[in-house]
């Protein structure tokens, strides 16, 4: 029993003295803005941040919108305009960024296409109600492979999978029944 409580206790110190002496880690890496644009909405300047800069169709960036004096005292919306249909998606309302918590903003997104993309702003604040646009937002072609190829080289894995449990149940099944 006393061998029992002393490798407890040392196990119980080691736990101890790694937690005291690790450094807190962050979860996220913080969000690094390369490119920036500038609209105005009404009476509010705004400025759009941009993670990767040329923009692609099919990759995944952050944007920040970061309104001249902060986002304590205003709320607002915001929308895109996909170049291929033309037609503007609903208005999403201006939240928090996940890891960037003094601005707005999206984590990890990717626009679906290439073309002139089109943001709508609408922020209501203090000097009332402001609409602005980021027009001619430009995003280049999608990096790499096509995606349909993409897909068909990944599941090639899958249907070799399927193909060998086919071959070993139907070998297996023939043994039972034999």
């Amino acid at each position: 029993m006393r061998k029992f409580r002393d490798g407890a206790a040392a196990l119980l110190a080691t736990i101890g003295l790694l937690a005291a002496s690790a450094p807190p880690a962050s979860a996220y890496e913080p969000v690094n803005i390369v490119h920036t644009e500038r609209v105005q909405a009404g009476p509010y300047g705004l400025t759009v941040g941009f993670s990767t800069w040329p923009l692609k169709a099919m990759q995944s960036l952050d944007f920040t919108f970061i309104p001249d004096g902060g986002i304590a005292d205003k709320s607002g919306t915001f929308a895109t305009t996909n170049p291929e249909t033309g037609r503007q998606g609903r208005p999403n309302p201006l939240t928090r960024h996940p890891r960037k918590l003094d601005v707005w903003g999206l984590d990890i997104r990717a626009l679906d296409s290439q073309g002139d993309w089109k943001f709508r702003f609408v922020i209501d604040g203090p000097a009332g109600r402001g609409e602005g646009e980021l027009s001619k937002l430009p995003v280049l072609e999608q990096p790499g492979p096509p995606m349909a190829l993409s897909w068909s080289i990944s599941v090639l894995p899958l249907a070799g999978l399927i193909g060998f449990l086919v071959v070993a149940w139907r070998r297996t099944r023939t043994r039972v029944a034999g």
